[in-house]
């Protein structure tokens, strides 16, 4: 029997071939650990999710936004009053979406 490896898929035919899914699914989900480009998952059924979980959105705009409201660099949680919050800002999702575009 002989295994073959598969051949490496060029980076600009993979770009066209995930363009119908949602961007946030470039990072892993904070809910329910569904790796990068691979979709959400119920935690108890495993049955596979259409849309990504507002964490992993949130995870996502966090990584790849600047936050126009508190000024934080990506990577970097948004703020209030010195204190994180547990979300980000809406300003922070619609950078998110414009520079996804």
């Amino acid at each position: 029997m002989t295994i073959r490896a598969a051949a490496p898929m060029p980076e600009t035919l993979r770009h066209f071939m995930r363009a119908s899914q949602h961007p946030a699914r470039a990072v892993a989900c904070p809910h329910c650990c569904a790796h990068a480009h691979r979709p959400c998952v119920l935690r108890k059924t495993g049955r596979q999710l259409p849309e990504p979980h507002p964490q992993r959105v949130s995870a996502w705009a966090e990584a790849t936004a600047c936050c126009p409201e508190c000024q934080v660099t990506p990577a970097v949680p948004c703020h209030e009053d010195g204190r994180a919050r547990g979300t980000v800002h809406a300003g922070r999702y619609q950078e998110a979406e414009a520079s996804a575009a």
